[in-house]
């Protein structure tokens, strides 16, 4: 299986979630969209669909 790189932004989810969630009819808070995209990250690592990666300070 070939590996390529992907970088997830937590911020990006939220975003999307937001879309979503106000195109269906639910007006979320800033906190709920937050929580939502680190348990959609949480996931993601879970599954192995993505390794969380720390970037280190040059």
């Amino acid at each position: 299986m070939r590996e390529i790189e992907v970088f997830i932004d937590t911020e990006e989810i939220a975003d999307f979630f937001m879309k979503e969630l106000v195109q269906r009819g639910y007006v979320p808070s800033e906190e709920e969209l937050e929580e939502l995209a680190d348990i959609t990250f949480e996931y993601l690592i879970a599954k192995c669909i993505i390794d969380e990666e720390w970037e280190e300070d040059v």
